[in-house]
Protein backbone atom coordinates (compact mmCIF):
# COMPACT_ATOMS: atom_id res chain seq x y z
CA UNK A 1 0.00 0.00 0.00
CA UNK A 2 1.38 3.52 -0.66
CA UNK A 3 0.80 7.05 0.22
CA UNK A 4 -0.13 5.79 4.39
CA UNK A 5 -3.38 3.58 2.43
CA UNK A 6 -4.55 1.49 5.03
CA UNK A 7 -6.51 -2.00 4.38
CA UNK A 8 -10.06 -0.20 4.53
CA UNK A 9 -12.50 -0.46 1.32
CA UNK A 10 -12.67 3.34 1.48
CA UNK A 11 -10.18 5.98 0.87
CA UNK A 12 -9.10 7.86 3.76
CA UNK A 13 -6.73 10.83 3.90
CA UNK A 14 -2.87 10.07 4.53
CA UNK A 15 -1.98 10.81 8.33
CA UNK A 16 1.18 12.03 8.95
CA UNK A 17 3.57 11.23 11.74
CA UNK A 18 2.85 13.47 14.73
CA UNK A 19 6.08 13.92 15.66
CA UNK A 20 7.68 15.01 12.15
CA UNK A 21 4.53 17.98 11.57
CA UNK A 22 5.93 21.47 11.30
CA UNK A 23 5.84 24.09 14.56
CA UNK A 24 6.25 27.89 14.41
CA UNK A 25 3.73 30.64 14.87
CA UNK A 26 1.94 30.32 12.29
CA UNK A 27 0.99 27.07 12.95
CA UNK A 28 -2.61 27.26 11.52
CA UNK A 29 -1.65 27.90 8.27
CA UNK A 30 0.44 25.27 8.63
CA UNK A 31 -2.10 22.99 9.32
CA UNK A 32 -4.63 24.61 6.71
CA UNK A 33 -1.54 24.04 4.04
CA UNK A 34 -1.12 20.29 4.76
CA UNK A 35 -4.85 19.15 5.20
CA UNK A 36 -5.50 20.78 1.61
CA UNK A 37 -2.87 18.20 0.66
CA UNK A 38 -4.90 15.18 2.18
CA UNK A 39 -7.97 17.01 0.78
CA UNK A 40 -6.72 16.63 -2.86
CA UNK A 41 -5.32 13.73 -2.40
CA UNK A 42 -9.22 12.40 -0.91
CA UNK A 43 -10.35 14.39 -4.14
CA UNK A 44 -8.17 12.88 -6.90
CA UNK A 45 -8.10 9.03 -5.64
CA UNK A 46 -11.73 9.03 -3.98
CA UNK A 47 -15.02 8.83 -5.31
CA UNK A 48 -16.36 12.31 -3.64
CA UNK A 49 -16.91 15.43 -5.18
CA UNK A 50 -14.56 18.53 -4.21
CA UNK A 51 -17.77 20.08 -2.45
CA UNK A 52 -18.29 17.23 0.22
CA UNK A 53 -14.50 16.46 0.88
CA UNK A 54 -14.19 20.31 1.37
CA UNK A 55 -17.41 20.06 3.81
CA UNK A 56 -16.16 16.75 5.38
CA UNK A 57 -12.51 18.71 6.03
CA UNK A 58 -14.43 21.51 7.46
CA UNK A 59 -16.91 20.09 9.73
CA UNK A 60 -14.22 17.34 10.97
CA UNK A 61 -15.16 14.00 9.58
CA UNK A 62 -11.82 13.65 7.84
CA UNK A 63 -8.27 14.67 7.84
CA UNK A 64 -6.89 16.43 11.61
CA UNK A 65 -5.32 13.26 12.58
CA UNK A 66 -1.50 12.08 12.66
CA UNK A 67 0.28 8.79 13.69
CA UNK A 68 1.84 9.54 17.03
CA UNK A 69 4.98 7.02 18.11
CA UNK A 70 5.31 6.22 21.69
CA UNK A 71 8.97 6.94 21.92
CA UNK A 72 9.56 3.80 24.81
CA UNK A 73 7.72 1.20 22.77
CA UNK A 74 7.90 2.19 19.58
CA UNK A 75 4.29 1.92 18.80
CA UNK A 76 1.39 3.83 17.05
CA UNK A 77 -1.98 5.54 17.75
CA UNK A 78 -3.88 8.18 15.92
CA UNK A 79 -3.36 11.96 17.74
CA UNK A 80 -5.55 14.53 16.90
CA UNK A 81 -3.82 18.23 15.20
CA UNK A 82 -4.58 21.23 15.88
CA UNK A 83 -7.40 23.48 13.85
CA UNK A 84 -6.22 24.21 10.42
CA UNK A 85 -6.75 28.19 9.20
CA UNK A 86 -10.24 27.50 7.46
CA UNK A 87 -10.12 30.33 4.63
CA UNK A 88 -6.88 29.16 3.78
CA UNK A 89 -7.50 25.57 3.14
CA UNK A 90 -10.50 26.41 0.84
CA UNK A 91 -8.37 28.74 -0.87
CA UNK A 92 -5.58 26.20 -1.86
CA UNK A 93 -8.25 23.32 -2.41
CA UNK A 94 -10.13 25.57 -4.49
CA UNK A 95 -7.33 27.25 -6.47
CA UNK A 96 -5.38 24.01 -7.07
CA UNK A 97 -8.28 22.73 -8.37
CA UNK A 98 -8.73 25.76 -10.59
CA UNK A 99 -5.52 25.73 -12.08
CA UNK A 100 -4.57 22.36 -11.74
CA UNK A 101 -3.96 21.88 -15.61
CA UNK A 102 -1.45 24.49 -15.95
CA UNK A 103 0.00 23.54 -12.38
CA UNK A 104 0.81 20.20 -13.70
CA UNK A 105 1.85 21.45 -16.93
CA UNK A 106 4.71 23.71 -15.15
CA UNK A 107 5.57 21.24 -12.58
CA UNK A 108 6.25 18.82 -15.44
CA UNK A 109 8.87 20.51 -16.88
CA UNK A 110 10.27 21.59 -13.66
CA UNK A 111 10.82 17.94 -13.25
CA UNK A 112 14.50 16.57 -12.91
CA UNK A 113 15.44 13.42 -14.89
CA UNK A 114 14.15 10.64 -13.29
CA UNK A 115 11.38 11.76 -11.86
CA UNK A 116 8.26 11.16 -13.60
CA UNK A 117 4.72 13.35 -12.76
CA UNK A 118 2.61 10.12 -13.93
CA UNK A 119 4.81 8.23 -11.78
CA UNK A 120 5.10 9.88 -8.88
CA UNK A 121 2.89 9.01 -5.75
CA UNK A 122 -0.40 10.59 -5.21
CA UNK A 123 0.54 12.68 -2.04
CA UNK A 124 3.80 14.10 -3.57
CA UNK A 125 1.81 15.21 -6.42
CA UNK A 126 -0.77 17.13 -4.50
CA UNK A 127 2.29 19.06 -2.19
CA UNK A 128 3.50 19.97 -5.49
CA UNK A 129 0.36 21.64 -6.56
CA UNK A 130 -0.41 23.40 -3.33
CA UNK A 131 3.30 25.07 -3.64
CA UNK A 132 3.41 25.58 -7.01
CA UNK A 133 -0.17 27.48 -6.70
CA UNK A 134 0.97 29.42 -3.87
CA UNK A 135 3.99 29.71 -5.53
CA UNK A 136 2.58 31.06 -9.25
CA UNK A 137 -0.43 32.35 -7.56
CA UNK A 138 -0.14 33.82 -3.91
CA UNK A 139 1.95 36.98 -4.46
CA UNK A 140 1.11 37.56 -0.35
CA UNK A 141 2.79 34.62 0.42
CA UNK A 142 6.85 34.63 -0.18
CA UNK A 143 8.42 32.20 -2.37
CA UNK A 144 10.27 31.09 0.02
CA UNK A 145 7.79 30.51 2.78
CA UNK A 146 6.07 28.49 0.50
CA UNK A 147 8.85 26.06 -0.19
CA UNK A 148 9.89 25.61 3.49
CA UNK A 149 6.22 25.04 4.20
CA UNK A 150 5.97 22.21 1.92
CA UNK A 151 9.30 20.39 2.77
CA UNK A 152 8.02 20.72 6.00
CA UNK A 153 4.68 19.19 4.74
CA UNK A 154 7.28 16.80 2.89
CA UNK A 155 9.14 15.69 5.81
CA UNK A 156 5.66 15.07 7.90
CA UNK A 157 5.16 12.08 5.13
CA UNK A 158 8.58 10.91 3.96
CA UNK A 159 11.87 10.70 5.37
CA UNK A 160 13.58 9.92 1.76
CA UNK A 161 14.45 11.46 -1.53
CA UNK A 162 10.47 12.91 -1.94
CA UNK A 163 11.34 15.69 0.38
CA UNK A 164 14.67 17.07 -1.10
CA UNK A 165 12.44 16.50 -4.91
CA UNK A 166 9.94 18.84 -3.48
CA UNK A 167 11.90 21.51 -2.11
CA UNK A 168 14.12 21.47 -5.53
CA UNK A 169 11.01 21.83 -7.89
CA UNK A 170 9.34 24.75 -5.88
CA UNK A 171 12.74 26.26 -5.68
CA UNK A 172 12.93 25.79 -9.60
CA UNK A 173 9.50 26.84 -10.08
CA UNK A 174 9.81 30.32 -8.04
CA UNK A 175 13.29 31.39 -9.96
CA UNK A 176 11.22 31.21 -13.10
CA UNK A 177 8.20 32.91 -11.75
CA UNK A 178 9.31 35.55 -9.06
CA UNK A 179 13.07 35.64 -9.85
CA UNK A 180 13.38 39.02 -7.81
CA UNK A 181 11.87 37.99 -4.34
CA UNK A 182 14.14 34.58 -4.31
CA UNK A 183 17.13 37.00 -5.41
CA UNK A 184 16.57 38.98 -2.76
CA UNK A 185 15.28 36.42 -0.14
CA UNK A 186 18.46 35.10 0.28
CA UNK A 187 20.26 37.91 2.83
CA UNK A 188 17.64 40.68 2.25
CA UNK A 189 19.31 43.28 0.78
CA UNK A 190 19.90 42.29 -2.53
Amino acid sequence: MTDNQSKHAEPRAPRPRKSRLPGGGSRRRSAARLAAVQALYMIHIGEQSADDVIRDFLEGRMGGEAIEVDPDTEEERVAALIDFDQELFVSLVRGVLAEEARIDETVSQSLTSGWQWDRMENTVREMLRCGSYEIMERVDVPPRVAINEYVDVAHAFYAGPETRLVNAVLDRLARVVRPNEMERGRDGDR
